[in-house]
């Protein structure tokens, strides 16, 4: 969780799309134009609702698990077109999804979206790592404030998760190079726009593996005040579950609202909220990592010298850490007095004897180390308030013109402490205001739609974090911390910050979009956006280090940056539509609390930018019980000035996607889904060496690494090669199937299968993360009101890993994935 302030560095030519990946999309083209050649000869095929006047037929299709493209969406260009009318990259996963598959945290989503393999952020699943970089958090099409792991995401809340791969379109402003998750909570209009004509809803209870225990509840219905109608849902889930690993115990308590009103014939509302009060613990996973201990679970143990306590409080403050070593410290940067500058070729066994005693263990040994065995700590905690509210009016003129303005907060209330050596503080929170007009009509040869949005997005934060003295391997994890491996954290002392920063930013933005739809089958969309942004903040030095106060304590500055879109497709009379889309959308670098550097404000660089090129083919058959897309993709950050190491980072990526889904009849359905990715580090590459820490193998020249692990050991790599510089914990390949079908009995069941390339746990490429396959399966059981479900969570029991802050320091952690586990629900449905 350290990290550094932005750096400036210089940008990187592009390179062309490699011929293996254009070798990859030719025969995912091949295999989706033979889908098109399928016969349409299906029984139980798609059924087209009652039309209203002017709009599209709804289509319902029976045994989809609303899988299938079929319904409008927004979460793309705010255009009423479906996922396979948009020309880009994009998935939804319904309730109904979530539910069958048993999907509880966000890296299920592998296994029913491409592009979405997701590392570990400290074991929390805040937000989806998309494209091989980290991804956004939508609500409603609003986004929230940063969230890498500092909550859960919970996902269970949502009617629907569409999942957006590349940078949002103009329409919703600055994004991440990435790509988001667009949370849909759940609704009390249906999608014909009428109220629900009685209450219905669930109450339902989770159990499994490790005193898992979560209690959930809905309802929905209409409601009156007078004559007044109205309509309402409500959700609430409540956590109170034991863990896999030891020290960890997750509390987790969510209520969710949703209210809808017509105040006039033309005027109505929507509004709600959610609440989140989160109680855990991050997990930075096993330490001390080598080769032998993820291939063989052989941990290198001893404690470390109790003599660096010496005031005897029972924790190492920073200035206890700092007179180690004869006042060398224990955070070493570089190799200080070992030669070999600030590289990790100059440390040997004899430097170390002589220079740095404080950091050896003082009875190291070996051991088979258990995967429930992580850096969590008894006094760790992870605490997260969050609260978000909406509130729009909507107007609805004549033909298709509406004006929709939509107010928004979010807001963050967290304290994270690992002591191990870092600590975190978050007060900060985001109000929005967009008003967005729209309108459409049809001529005699196409149908023409627009759109207008200027907003106001203001974020205050207030953030702070001490990361200056992480001793990730000073804890013998067999054995648990004691004073001489626990650290005083600056949240214990409100002193020795790395960071504490006050301040905020006004980004006024205006966007237009453009969509002409012709009737022979083209379709072109463009758009627009202009933001300024305005951003203070400033360091409160009293709270700092002494040793480590920053160069500009404050700046206040502005900067504006262009975003645009162009898209193109053509549906073809046989189903097929090929698309093309180009796009450059600026990005806000800010940190996981929503806080930007002054130095970054001062230079300028706070305002960045990323463009994406990406081709592909959709397809919809068989009466739209099939759909089918595959993807091409080039996106970067354009100008390399500055990133955010855990949040934001300076990314080039290239690679293939395809998914397949296909409802066969009312009882079956089954997809799949490829992904190849190529991520490169363009910061790593530009700047002459990137900042990391280094691990036991990345030390060459020591032969016992019980005389270092007492500390940390920093220094810089120097990658010369886009293979030296890929981004640790990504998988070149990922491959996913699911199926599930339901007997007329009210018996369903189903499986997913995933399999992982292997990948390097850091940059230095010393730790190799084995491939695996994930298999998962289930049953439930249906009958009147109520349901019974099963779930078998790895069901093969595979050992696998993922890689956690491989950006930093991947060298030394990897958390060891939990084996085979159940779960089993019971619902009764009213």
């Amino acid at each position: 969780m350290s990290k550094m302030q932005a750096r400036p560095h210089q940008p990187t030519p592009t390179r062309a799309t490699s011929t293996r990946a254009g070798r990859r999309a030719l025969v995912a083209l091949a295999l989706l134009a033979g889908t098109a050649m399928a016969r349409p000869a299906l029984a139980d095929q798609a059924a087209p609702a009652p039309e209203a006047d002017g709009d599209k037929p709804e289509i319902v299709v029976s045994g989809s698990l609303g899988a299938l493209p079929l319904k409008d969406v927004g979460s793309v260009f705010g255009f009423d077109k479906t996922l396979a009318e948009t020309p880009r990259a994009a998935s939804s996963v319904s309730s109904e999804q979530l539910e069958r598959f048993g999907i509880t945290q966000i890296y299920d989503l592998v296994s029913q979206v491409p592009g979405t393999f997701t590392s570990s952020f400290f074991g929390t699943g805040g937000a989806l790592d998309i494209r091989g970089t980290p991804g956004e958090v939508y609500f409603r099409g609003m986004l929230r404030l940063e969230n890498p792991g500092n909550y859960p995401t919970p996902i269970a809340a949502a009617d629907r998760i569409d999942i957006v791969r590349g940078p949002a379109s103009p329409i919703y402003g600055p994004s991440k190079t990435g790509g988001y998750m667009n949370f849909v909570p759940k609704t009390a209009r249906a999608a014909n726009g009428t109220y629900a004509p009685e209450a219905h809803g669930f109450l339902s209870y989770d159990t499994g593996s490790w005193a898992r225990s979560v209690l959930k509840g809905s309802v929905t219905g209409p409601g009156k005040i007078g004559d007044h109608q109205f309509g309402y849902s409500l959700y609430a889930e409540n956590e109170d579950s034991g863990s896999y690993y030891r020290n960890i115990h997750p509390r987790n308590l969510v209520l969710s609202a949703a209210f809808d009103t017509d105040i006039t014939s033309n005027l109505r509302t929507e509004f709600g909220g959610m609440y989140q009060k989160f109680r855990g613990q991050q997990n930075g996973g096993w330490n001390r990592l080598t080769q032998d201990l993820v291939d063989n679970g052989t941990y290198i143990t001893g404690n470390a010298s109790t003599s660096v306590d010496t005031n005897g409080d029972g924790q190492i403050s920073r200035s206890e850490a700092y007179a180690a070593n004869g006042g060398k410290g224990l955070t070493i940067f570089g190799s200080f007095g070992c030669g070999g500058g600030i590289g990790a070729s100059g440390w040997t066994d004899a430097c170390l004897k002589a220079n740095y005693p404080d950091l050896a263990l003082v009875n190291p040994g070996t051991t088979k180390l258990s995967k429930r065995d992580t850096l969590t700590g008894p006094n760790d905690k992870l605490n997260n308030d969050q609260k978000t509210f909406y509130f729009d009016l909507i107007w609805t003129g004549p033909g298709k013109l509406e004006i929709k303005n939509q107010v928004f907060y979010d807001g963050t209330k967290n304290l994270n402490e690992n002591y191990y050596g870092f600590s975190q503080m978050i007060d900060s929170y985001v109000l929005e205001d967009k008003v967005v007009i729209s309108d459409s009509f049809t001529t005699s040869g196409a149908k023409i739609s627009v759109q207008a949005a200027p907003s106001l997005r203001y974020t205050k934060f207030k953030f702070a974090d001490d990361f200056g003295v992480e001793l990730w391997n000073r804890p013998d994890i067999t054995t648990g911390y004691t004073a001489a491996s626990t650290r005083q954290l600056s949240t214990d002392c409100d002193c020795d910050y790395s960071d504490y920063l006050k301040g905020h930013y006004l980004d006024v933005g205006l966007a237009g979009l453009v969509d002409v739809d012709f009737d022979f089958g083209l379709d072109l969309i463009g758009g627009l956006r202009w933001d300024h942004v305005h951003a203070t903040s400033t360091a409160i030095v009293s709270k700092y280090d002494p040793t480590g106060l920053p160069a500009v304590p404050k700046a206040t500055g502005n900067d504006s940056g262009l975003s645009w879109n162009g898209s193109i497709s053509y549906r073809t009379p046989i189903g097929l539509i090929p698309y093309f889309t180009a796009s450059r959308q600026s990005t806000v670098v800010a940190g996981e609390g929503a806080e930007i550097q002054p130095a970054a404000i001062a230079s300028g660089t706070f305002l960045s930018a990323s463009r994406l090129y990406e081709a592909g083919v959709k397809g919809e058959f068989l009466d739209k019980r099939l759909y089918a897309a595959v993807s091409v993709y080039k996106q970067e950050r354009t100008d390399v000035v500055s990133d955010s190491p855990l949040t934001n980072q300076s990314i080039r990526t290239k690679g293939v996607e395809a998914e397949v889904r296909w409802s066969i009849d009312r009882h079956a359905l089954v997809t799949a889904n490829y992904t190849y990715i190529d991520v490169v580090n363009i910061s790593a590459l530009s700047s002459g060496g990137y900042f990391n820490y280094f691990g036991i193998g990345d030390l060459v020249n020591v032969k016992d690494a019980s005389l270092y692990l007492g500390g940390s050991q920093i220094g810089y790599l120097f990658p010369s090669t886009n293979s030296e510089a890929r981004r640790p914990g990504i998988p070149h390949n990922v491959v996913s199937a699911t199926g599930t079908y339901a007997f007329d009995n009210g018996l369903a069941v189903n499986a997913d299968v995933s399999h992982v390339d292997s990948v390097f746990s850091g940059y230095s490429q010393k730790v190799r993360l084995p491939a695996y396959w994930l298999v998962n399966a289930g049953a439930s059981f249906t009958t009147g009101p109520w349901l019974f479900r099963a779930v078998v969570k790895n069901l093969n029991n595979a050992r696998y890993f993922r890689a956690g802050g491989q950006d930093l320091f991947g060298a030394d952690i990897a958390l060891p994935q939990q084996p085979r586990s159940f779960q089993a629900t019971i619902q009764y449905k009213f």
